[in-house]
Parts: structure tokens; C-alpha cells; sequence
């Protein structure tokens, strides 16, 4: 597949406007292409602006709201329950999660559920944002019926994500990873690259395996870890719906198509982290782990986040590599009326 080179402000300066043309306020599209855009400097093209034109069809087929914030109502001290009233699902998030950390600081821990979002994107973001402000972070979100269960044929699980973010210097430590042993959002780029999936990461819409990641779109997703991936999956799944009263299994909808309302859960646990310079310590216990003598000659050991802060550091500098047909329908989007 084609693809083309472009500068990082020009990409976000485009999005931004794709969206402005859809009704999305400035300030708004700034959070939304925000999210997009990282994804994109890390390395995770899965969840960058790739999805943007099925975001804006999402807008203008009215399952998607270009203004809403979502409504916050707290059940107790701790504990935020979000309405996200359908709106762009970084902009609900962030606006849920700025409530819970400001509560978590007086009560040491917060948390918040949110239900009729849209789609969070890469979870590591905001995982890293609280971190930069001292908290630790707990975030998990379920996603439509796309992972096999073990030993299955048929998808019937989320992918259901989960990420954590801990302040460390200099950038705080952040795990970020699915159930699943690959993202849908990673097929459907993997198909548009025209580049073959890896045994035993899914099956096509018969229950076999396959590598051809377009049959992968109709088919399912193998869990990660075998038996304990699945186990862990489920585990996030029914926690997370039972916290938001969110749809479930093969009853969620809305993160892969543009005309259906989306109807799963999210759920962010702020903490704040015990007084004693614990960072510094974790900061050193990080360092140790990078200088282990690793077993490939060459290959360093590194610790989660290590690789997409240095595929961000490239990124900035040489600008981001886009399938050109996806920069093209962007440029469209941006100059329509």
C-alpha cells in the first residue's frame, strides 16, 4: 500500500478541521485529534486517524454528538456515574476524569463509570496524563464481541482493554494492553497494508485459523495468553458492565460501525499514591530493570512504554507515515462543506 509522509501539524491542523466541518467545536476536536495523533506518533496507526472518517460518518448519521460533555452525578464521594450522552468518547472521558482526579485528591481515591460514550481510543493517554499530575490510574473499557473464548470458534468476548499509569521520571510508567492477542483496529490496519496477521492470532468467519487479515474482519480474535487472557477478559467484562449497567458480550455495538449507538462501559479508578518519594523508588527500580543483562546480544530489556516513547521521538522529527488513501479521505473531509 501507498503511503505518504506528512508533517505533525499538518495532520493535526486537517483533522481539526475535518471535525470543525462537522460540528464539532475547536476546543473539542482539539481533545479528539489529540488522542488520534498520539496513537499515531506511538506506533499505533490501529487507533489513530484512520478512524476519523467513520467518526465524522458517525456524526452525521446522529450516533455520535459533536457537543456533548456527558452529565456527571455523583453516588457517594467517590464514586462519579457518567452519562456521556453520546459524545466524541475522549472529550467525555477527559471532562469525567479532570472530576475524579480533583475528588480523588481529597478523598485518596475516585471513581468513575461512564455509559453511552463512543469509542476512547488508545487507552495509554490518559493513563499517562494523570500520571504527569501524581496520580496512579486504573482504566479498563469494553469493546464489541470480537475475541474467541478459549477453545471456541465464535466470537462472543471484548477485546476489553486494560491500562495503568504510575508517575516515574522521565515519563511515567504506563502499561497499556488488550485482552486479545491483537486489536480489531490492528486487523483492519494490517488489511489496509495488505500485510498478513501471525499464526494463531485469529480465525476467519468459520472458526479457522488464518493469517489473511481481511477473512480476520469477518472472523474472531484469539485471546491472549491462551486460557488466562480469556480468563482475564471475561473477568474485565462483567466487572465493567456490572459498574456502568453497560450492554455485554455480543450485545455491544457502536465501536466498529457508523450507525449504531455505542453502548459499552468505561471505568477509570483515580488513586492517589502513598507520601515517601515512591516515584524516585519506582524511577530506580525501572532503571534496574532496563540494565539486566539481557539474553539477545543487542536487544536491551525494556519496560512498557519504553518503545512507543522512542517511536514518538522519530515521529516528531520525520513527520507521520499514513496509508495515502486514508490522508486523501482526511483532505476531503477537511474541505468539505
Amino acid at each position: 500500500m501507498k503511503t505518504s509522509t506528512i508533517p505533525l501539524a499538518e495532520v493535526v491542523h486537517q483533522c481539526v478541521q475535518a471535525l470543525m466541518r462537522s460540528a464539532v467545536p475547536e476546543t473539542q476536536a482539539l481533545v479528539q485529534v489529540d488522542l488520534l495523533v498520539e496513537a499515531e506518533l506511538r506506533g499505533r496507526p490501529s487507533h489513530g486517524v484512520m478512524r476519523l472518517p467513520r467518526l465524522i460518518e458517525r456524526i452525521r448519521n446522529g450516533v455520535t454528538s459533536p457537543i456533548n460533555r456527558g452529565a456527571h452525578t455523583w453516588r457517594g464521594q467517590a464514586l462519579l456515574e457518567v452519562d456521556g450522552q453520546q459524545g466524541l468518547g475522549p472529550v467525555v472521558a477527559f471532562s469525567a476524569l479532570s472530576a475524579g482526579s480533583a475528588r480523588a485528591k481529597e478523598t485518596g481515591v475516585a471513581a468513575v463509570t461512564i455509559h453511552n460514550s463512543n469509542h476512547l481510543g488508545m487507552l495509554a493517554l490518559y493513563a499517562e496524563r494523570i500520571a504527569e499530575q501524581g496520580q496512579v490510574l486504573l482504566a479498563l473499557s469494553t469493546s464489541e464481541a470480537l475475541v474467541h473464548p478459549w477453545g471456541g470458534r465464535k466470537a462472543m468476548v471484548g477485546t476489553n482493554p486494560i491500562a495503568i499509569g504510575v508517575p516515574a521520571h522521565p515519563y511515567p510508567f504506563v502499561l497499556d494492553m488488550a485482552t486479545s492477542a491483537i486489536s480489531m483496529g490492528q486487523v483492519h490496519d494490517f488489511a489496509a497494508r495488505n500485510r498478513p496477521l501471525e499464526q494463531g492470532w485469529a480465525l476467519d468467519a468459520d472458526g479457522n485459523p488464518t493469517t489473511d487479515a481481511v477473512a480476520a474482519k469477518a472472523g474472531a480474535i484469539a485471546p491472549f495468553g491462551d486460557a488466562k487472557g480469556y480468563a482475564l477478559g471475561v473477568a474485565f467484562e462483567v466487572m465493567v458492565a456490572s459498574l456502568t449497567a453497560s450492554a455485554i458480550g455480543t450485545d455491544v455495538r457502536g465501536t466498529l460501525d457508523s450507525t449504531q449507538v455505542c453502548n459499552k462501559g468505561d471505568l477509570f479508578i483515580v488513586l492517589e499514591p502513598a507520601s515517601g518519594g515512591m516515584s524516585d523508588r519506582i524511577t530506580a527500580y525501572l532503571e534496574e530493570l532496563r540494565h539486566c543483562p539481557p539474553i539477545a546480544p543487542g536487544r536491551p530489556v525494556v519496560v512498557p512504554g519504553d518503545r512507543a516513547h522512542r517511536q514518538r521521538e522519530r515521529s516528531q522529527k520525520e513527520g507521520l507515515e499514513l496509508p495515502t488513501e486514508v490522508w486523501s479521505s482526511i483532505l476531503s473531509l477537511s474541505k468539505s462543506i
